[in-house]
């Protein structure tokens, strides 16, 4: 085959153009330090990224998941434990009252101070988290009990919610994260409280006020036992937030390892690639002869 000065040219041209196009990758590798900048460049590479990237981004949320839930049941263990302080006191004016040395001016104190703290538990009760009430089940945006300034000694109606609030923190996996209204700021809590101050105020005997300790107790002990529910709902949602974290770690080490480049592999076959293409501008600098062209100048 007879090979022209043409095809030397061309020859030389296109493996030049290919060289640059090689030492053009590398380049975009170093700059984005990923191994592609096109999804063409490798299908399969492109492929496996939109997959990890997807575990990342699920994870994630999860995440943001775990700090609404974290939000919810810190609150409302902050909010049974001014209750259970309440019952407690409570409590205390329970048994003062019973004594037979109070007379009844000392009563009437108490049944005010009573009063007070019925109102205070149901203030608790309204507690209003990020604009959310979070002891009224998944009515969030009306409080449990309404019309608070104006009680003046009456009963306070039940709270209306009774759903449970769920959030999913993990795959297929949904938390209870509220508290249920009725089992702790429920009608006989607080019908309880304003008889009991009803009977302060009237000629009762003290054995039927130390009768009221039984039912305060109860009541005691529900806001405790909710309570401890609540505390075991949060170690277990530590325990998705420490699996989440592994999750995400994994699944972060899985994208980068698909996706970014080896930059100390990258940078040898830069350099590499260079020096090639040196030695191929020197010998076609070599090969091409002079033409006609180079002597009319």
């Amino acid at each position: 085959m007879r090979v022209t000065q043409s095809m030397l040219s061309n020859n030389m041209l296109r493996n030049l153009s290919n060289s640059y196009a090689e030492m053009g990758k590398y380049q975009d590798q170093l700059s984005t330090g990923k191994k592609i900048s096109r999804p063409s460049q490798d299908p399969v590479v492109a492929m496996k990224g939109i997959n990890y990237r997807q575990q990342v981004t699920e994870v994630e949320q999860f995440q943001r998941n775990i700090a609404e839930v974290h939000n919810w049941m810190d609150n409302s263990d902050s909010a049974l434990d001014k209750a259970t302080q309440a019952m407690q006191r409570v409590r205390e004016l329970t048994v003062q009252a019973s004594n037979d040395t109070y007379e009844e001016g000392q009563r009437e104190n108490i049944a005010k101070e009573i009063r007070q703290l019925k109102e205070h538990l149901g203030t608790i009760a309204n507690t209003k988290v990020n604009d959310k009430y979070i002891f009224n089940g998944t009515n969030t945006t009306k409080p449990p009990f309404e019309n608070m300034e104006a009680l003046e000694g009456t009963v306070i109606p039940p709270a209306t919610g009774a759903d449970e609030v769920r959030i999913e923190v993990s795959s297929g996996v949904k938390l209870q994260t509220n508290v249920l209204p009725g089992r702790v700021f429920n009608q006989e809590l607080f019908k309880d409280l304003e008889e009991f101050a009803q009977a302060l105020e009237g000629d009762t005997a003290n054995e039927e006020i130390s009768d009221f300790l039984d039912k305060f107790d109860g009541h005691t002990g529900n806001v405790v036992n909710e309570r401890a529910d609540l505390g075991a709902r949060m170690n277990r949602v530590e325990l998705v937030e420490d699996r989440l974290e592994t999750q995400k770690v994994s699944a972060t080490k899985m994208m980068s390892d698909n996706e970014d480049a080896d930059i100390e592999k990258v940078i040898t076959d830069l350099k590499t690639q260079e020096s090639v293409h040196r030695a191929a501008m020197g010998v076609g600098a070599r090969i091409i002869q002079p033409t006609l062209m180079d002597f009319l100048r």
